[in-house]
């Protein structure tokens, strides 16, 4: 079947919509960062830098780092960004965009998202590493995807609405797991934990600055509850789309953030550009292994 055009949009030069890409121009394996500004501090380690693109706020540089070939890419904040983000990756990989048909062989890509995030129990300190080992979605991204029930996590899920006593009228959460191939070789030595993706920064987040909450202080009910022997650890805003959409397109998929905010402890960290240093210098090196 030939996708359409409004289906599959393409700029004039045949490049996918929104990343403005071709496929020659992605690596087997990506790094996506939310920020744009930190793309340059992902390929500053780079050997080697062959492309470099730009679209809107979607940075992308390709290049080398000890032989291997990688891409870094921004995707800017939220679910929606990664809706558009890894369908199109996927459709560079998977789709002949000149034929506008699937390709018979599948490829497979391994997507690390290295982000922030806010921990959601007292002894999470800021500047440290949460792998998620599981993303529980708050935004609903999933269900407008054609998926089987089993894909999401029933006992995190049933476990995460009664302990916050979840409010019908917001979107059904779904609970996704990591790779286990990327969680063995990159996060074995990191916290791990259950990751809650909301759909905005301040009320979905439980913050409080003129507006008052439809649902108040749910995250303070999840402080010491685990599910599957896993802690709510952590919230941020766009690794449960990462999830859910590799599952679906058939890719590997990490998310790893830097704690910059302790909910309970209200505090923030001073600088974590350090700590965001030293976490990419650790992907890289044991990506290259």
């Amino acid at each position: 079947m030939k996708l359409k055009h409004s289906e599959l949009p393409l700029l004039a030069n045949g490049n996918v919509y929104h990343l403005n890409l071709q496929p020659q121009e992605v690596a087997d394996t990506v790094i996506l960062v939310g920020d744009p500004g930190r793309v340059p501090l992902v390929s500053a380690k780079f050997d080697h830098i062959e492309t470099c693109k730009q679209n809107r706020e979607i940075i992308t540089h390709t290049g080398t780092y000890k032989r291997k070939r990688f891409s870094v890419l921004s995707t800017g904040m939220g679910t929606d960004n990664l809706d558009i983000v890894i369908n199109e990756l996927d459709a560079l990989v998977n789709i002949d965009l000149q034929k506008r048909k699937l390709k018979q062989n599948h490829k497979s890509l391994n997507l690390i998202r290295l982000g922030t995030c806010g921990g959601l129990q007292p002894d999470m300190e800021v500047d440290t590493f949460i792998a998620s080992q599981y993303a529980l979605g708050m935004d609903g991204l999933l269900h407008y995807y054609l998926h089987d029930k089993n894909l999401s996590d029933k006992e995190i899920v049933d476990t995460f609405m009664v302990k916050t006593a979840w409010n019908n009228n917001f979107p059904k959460p779904y609970a996704i797991q990591s790779s286990d191939f990327l969680l063995d070789t990159i996060a074995f030595d990191m916290r791990k934990g259950i990751t809650l993706t909301a759909s905005g920064f301040y009320a979905p987040q439980c913050r409080v600055l003129r507006l008052p909450l439809g649902m108040p202080d749910f995250a303070q009910r999840l402080i010491g509850v685990q599910a599957k022997g896993l802690p709510f650890t952590n919230m941020e805003m766009e690794t449960s789309a990462l999830y859910a959409l590799s599952r679906l397109l058939g890719h590997q998929a990490l998310s790893i953030s830097v704690v910059v905010a302790n909910r309970p402890n209200k505090t923030f960290t001073k600088d974590h550009r350090p700590a965001m240093e030293t976490l990419i210098e650790t992907v890289l090196e044991r990506l290259v292994i």
